[in-house]
């Protein structure tokens, strides 16, 4: 029952209301920061404060609005104002922000605004047709690859999307007792690269389509690794896998229905050498289907973009291992929204 538009259900009433009421709220916040980082705000920061006016011109805002929206940055952390009426950034967007830095995560930031944020207006329509609003039976690649400025602008998006979980995967998978390497789908190369940069001794690559190649090359030179890391262009659709001990699919599998999961994990099978292994990452579902909500949105999320892909379960993705030919299955958690599924040949 509801009183005056506040839930009534026994203790907490009106904490449930209001949570409700700033969930359906929260996509403010979410368009506050995605235009920020599309205006430039935190690179015009870079060097330092600036005042009001002086920033308004910088990033060529009209007047009526700038100061809100300026303000409403500094309410979510976003941004600090001093004294003076200074804004600058704060310490989080100074290392995450910012173009340039080695945590920047802006590139995820403007594909979530190009690419997802205006598609999920159209999220009712999706649950009612079962069809992707966005993409074709290929998914959203070829488009997105056909261009190489959208290429190289999804490549940085992916960066963004895989570095905490690159930089647990470093520190939590037992690389001394591997060689080589080769990220299926890598991008630029984000996780590769943060591997290699950790464990001197491996070598490999990334395997992705043609027109990303020269990011990946770009990305590599950048960290110094051209002599160990190199780039494989293929359609993992169509073409073999590269072989290598370990094989990575980060973020692939959710693209595709069950019958191409089913096919690329039998790729990687056949493409790893004897005692190597596969590791899967994705934002698993919880076998239960009541916790996790970053799982469960991302699966939307696939309803959207894709023809046939979802999201699943860590119990999902070992069964389908098993069914690949692979043994010896472990699910273990990388960051706060990714987990790892390991199955070894």
């Amino acid at each position: 029952m509801s009183t005056h538009g506040r839930i009534v259900n026994g203790s907490g009433k009106r904490e449930t209301a209001e949570r409700i009421i700033a969930l359906a709220y929260s996509f403010r916040e979410a368009k506050a920061l995605l235009s920020a980082v599309e205006l430039g705000v935190f690179d015009t920061l870079a060097d330092g404060p600036l005042a009001l006016e002086a920033l308004r011109q910088r990033i060529g805002l009209h007047p009526r609005g700038t100061r809100d929206f300026l303000d409403a940055l500094v309410t979510l952390g976003l941004l600090d104002r001093d004294a003076q009426g200074r804004y600058s950034n704060t310490i989080a967007s100074k290392q995450h922000l910012v173009r340039g830095k080695p945590g920047y995560v802006g590139g995820l930031l403007r594909h979530l605004n190009d690419r997802e944020y205006p598609y999920w207006a159209r999220l009712t329509e999706a649950l009612r047709s079962g069809r992707a609003q966005f993409g074709g039976a290929q998914g959203h690649y070829p488009d997105l690859y056909s261009d190489p400025g959208d290429a190289e602008s999804f490549a940085a998006a992916m960066s963004g999307g895989s570095l905490l979980t690159a930089q647990s995967l470093a520190g939590r998978f037992p690389w001394r007792n591997y060689k080589t390497l080769i990220d299926i789908g890598s991008a630029e190369g984000c996780l590769p690269v943060t591997i290699a940069l950790a464990h001197p001794h491996i070598t490999g690559g990334g395997f992705d389509l043609p027109a990303i190649g020269g990011a990946f090359d770009r990305h590599v030179a950048t960290n110094k690794l051209s002599d160990r890391l190199r780039f494989y262009p293929g359609d993992f659709l169509r073409d073999p896998l590269p072989q290598a001990e370990v094989l990575v699919m980060g973020r692939v599998l959710h693209n595709w229905d069950l019958e191409t999961k089913g096919l690329l994990l039998r790729k990687a099978h056949a493409a790893l050498l004897p005692g190597g292994a596969l590791i899967v990452y994705e934002r698993l579902i919880d076998d239960d289907r009541r916790t996790n909500t970053t799982g469960m949105l991302s699966s939307l999320n696939m309803l959207i973009m894709t023809d046939g892909g979802f999201d699943f379960s860590g119990a999902d993705c070992v069964s389908w291992l098993q069914e690949a030919g692979f043994r010896d299955m472990r699910v273990e958690r990388l960051t706060y929204e990714q987990s790892m599924v390991v199955g070894f040949k």
